[in-house]
């Protein structure tokens, strides 16, 4: 069994859980996820089987999509619902709707945004949850991230539903912070559902219970060579698979990306390899039988 496969993952486990539980359905050791989420949240966690593990990190960067809930007037020392409240502050129920729509629109573009101190972030060699959990919080350092859209769908007392575009490594726990910090009265998550990684999307993904069902697996499993359509391909000859396998740059056909991009190399609709272009060749950095 050899893809990628969309997994909505249920509040509760971890995304390590999940692929323990994945490796237990369909009796398979070698299974990766591309990205994860925290155990309070829920949504799309894609899964690599087999040998499509190697392709795990062509998926990882791609731009996420989550809808999530903020809950306005709370701080926590975990910026969400599982820990424990750190300040609290009546003033949100003097804050109207516009002065709240306009804090969370204020997120939308490149910025650097500190990461939680419960994230599992590396501070000298430690992940920072260890650290916190030892009551040694240490701040990871900033990271640039992009939020490209966005929206506030409602709001309920103290509790806005909003839902964003951003890039990889976007913590929404610090955007709800960030948010409650901008208004002047704290804020953390309540909820979080992850609905898309780059063009994948939660609709149809395959619920954890389901992973018992090899029918409705094999149904929802998704090739090596579709997984990689976000990246620019190229289709060769017998004889450019032949020396592509064999560790061989090949001539870069018509429409194979440009100087420096991956590319999906495939024959027959089937991934021979992942290359990167390199002037007028493709060199290939991972081959697959």
């Amino acid at each position: 069994m050899i893809g990628v496969l969309s997994v909505d993952k249920p509040a509760g486990p971890t995304s390590h859980d999940v692929v323990a539980t994945a490796r237990r359905a369909l009796k398979l050791r070698r299974i990766g996820h591309t990205g994860t989420l925290d155990p309070f949240a829920t949504g799309l966690l894609l899964l690599c089987l087999g040998s499509a593990t190697r392709l795990a990190e062509y998926l990882t960067g791609m731009d996420k999509r989550y809808v999530a809930v903020a809950r306005l007037g709370v701080r926590t020392d975990t910026l969400d619902a599982t820990g424990e409240a750190s300040a609290e502050d009546g003033r949100w129920r003097d804050l109207g709707a516009d002065a709240i729509r306009e804090a969370f629109a204020a997120e939308t573009g490149s910025r650097l945004q500190q990461p939680p101190a419960f994230s599992a972030k590396k501070v000298a060699g430690r992940r920072a949850y260890e650290l916190a959990r030892a009551g040694e919080p240490v701040l990871p350092d900033p990271v640039e991230v992009t939020i490209g859209r966005m929206a506030v769908e409602a709001i309920d007392g103290p509790l806005v539903r909003f839902s964003l575009a951003c890039s990889s490594g976007t913590y929404v726990r610090a955007v709800a912070r960030d948010v409650g910090d901008r208004l002047g009265v704290g804020a953390h998550l309540t909820e979080l559902r992850r609905t898309a990684i780059g063009a994948f999307e939660v609709d149809g993904a395959l619920p954890l219970e389901r992973l018992e069902d090899a029918e409705s697996v094999e149904r929802a499993l998704i090739s090596p060579l579709a997984a990689m359509a976000h990246l620019p391909g190229a289709d060769l000859d017998a004889d450019g698979v032949g020396r592509i396998r064999n560790g061989q740059a090949v001539p870069a056909p018509a429409g194979a990306g440009g100087d420096g991009d991956v590319v999906a190399v495939s024959s027959g609709g089937v991934l021979v390899a992942v290359a990167r272009r390199d002037g007028d060749l493709l060199r290939p950095a991972k081959v697959f039988a």
